[in-house]
């Protein structure tokens, strides 16, 4: 099988080729990605040499590289996006342009290539917040930044495709991600680089904003298991079944680092911010045996020794001009 896994040198995505060709190795992946921030080929650098792995600089609104990366394949697995919720707020219109155009782009493709099996990939955010209990896939959508309401048009534009063409489409919801290889404008790789250089980490309002924590691997065996089990037109939660503050968090990191609470940095909180998100995974569960299988007490620790153990990896990332670091530094200052 051939199988166009998009945004693939990205933090997920990496991991699923990596998973994917580990588990299948006769199937093909074509690996179509821009390359923009957070996609970086060094990500895979392990899986280069194999005949079965192909890479295609290219992106997903481009309808003429989205023809030449699909030839030929019978499923597609799309993860490319723009991701960070505070640029949307400054710039939304990148993430319309990427998340939803993009997705019709390969939506269309795909419907004139006759693609057996779609899976576009979302986030638990496109549901909101939620004070208790826990979100289920027959919950409406309610999305509060402009990151999750791109999200949310892209999920609703392949179910209309599902329903309208007849195409086999189906759709997962994940909780919060970490791992190896997580760019560092999520929280998780974030703290743990800024801590091995002695900055202060920034804390968003109170510290209490609850999220579930999710880790990638898990992740990659949901979609997996949605790939090729999950129904035409269905939506599917994948959670980690780990909640905490970000507070908590952020203690527990301190503390793997050896540090204390004066390397918290208060910061104002950002707008929109949801308070908490929690997912009901019953649904996979039942239907295609879906369970996480990693704590998340091994999760965090496999992933702070893998960011002590690459800094390789992530230096490059701090000695750029206009670094995240730099650039994460200015907006501190703008809201201390």
């Amino acid at each position: 099988m051939k199988i166009l896994v998009t945004g693939g040198a990205g933090f997920i995505g990496s991991h699923f080729i990596r998973q994917h060709l580990k588990a299948y190795p006769q199937d093909q992946i074509v690996n179509l990605d821009a390359l923009t921030y957070a996609g970086r080929k060094e990500n895979l650098s392990d899986v280069e040499g194999n005949p079965n792995y192909t890479f295609f600089h290219g992106d997903i609104r481009d309808a003429d590289a989205v023809k030449m990366a699909m030839d030929g394949c019978e499923q597609v697995v799309h993860f490319a996006a723009e991701t960070q919720v505070d640029k949307a707020i400054v710039d939304p219109s990148l993430f319309l342009q990427t998340n939803v155009m993009g997705t019709h782009t390969l939506l269309e493709q795909a419907r004139k290539n006759d693609v057996k099996k779609f899976v576009n990939i979302s986030t638990d955010e496109v549901y909101g917040h939620i004070l208790e209990g826990s979100f289920t896939e027959k919950d409406l959508l309610n999305p509060r930044n402009p990151y999750a309401a791109s999200k949310a048009g892209a999920e609703r534009l392949a179910y209309a495709y599902s329903e309208t063409y007849g195409m086999n489409i189906s759709i997962t919801r994940c909780s919060n991600n970490y791992g190896p290889f997580q760019f560092p404008d999520k929280v998780i790789p974030l703290f743990l680089i800024k801590l091995l250089n002695g900055l202060k980490v920034p804390l968003y309002g109170d510290g209490l904003h609850t999220r579930d924590w999710l880790f990638v691997e898990d992740h990659c065996d949901g979609i997996e298991r949605v790939r090729m089990g999950g129904r035409k037109g269905e939506s599917y939660n994948i959670g980690g079944g780990t909640e905490m503050t970000n507070l908590e968090l952020t203690r527990l990191l301190l503390h793997e680092l050896g540090k204390d609470e004066s390397m918290i940095q208060w910061v104002t909180d950002r707008p929109g911010h949801d308070r908490r998100y929690s997912l009901d995974i019953s649904k996979i569960s039942t239907e295609l045996g879906y369970q996480p299988t990693h704590p998340f007490e091994e999760g965090i620790r496999r992933t702070i020794s893998w960011y002590k153990e690459n800094e390789n990896w992530w230096k490059p990332l701090l000695q750029a001009k206009g670094s995240f670091v730099s650039s994460e530094m200015k907006r501190i200052e703008e809201r201390t």
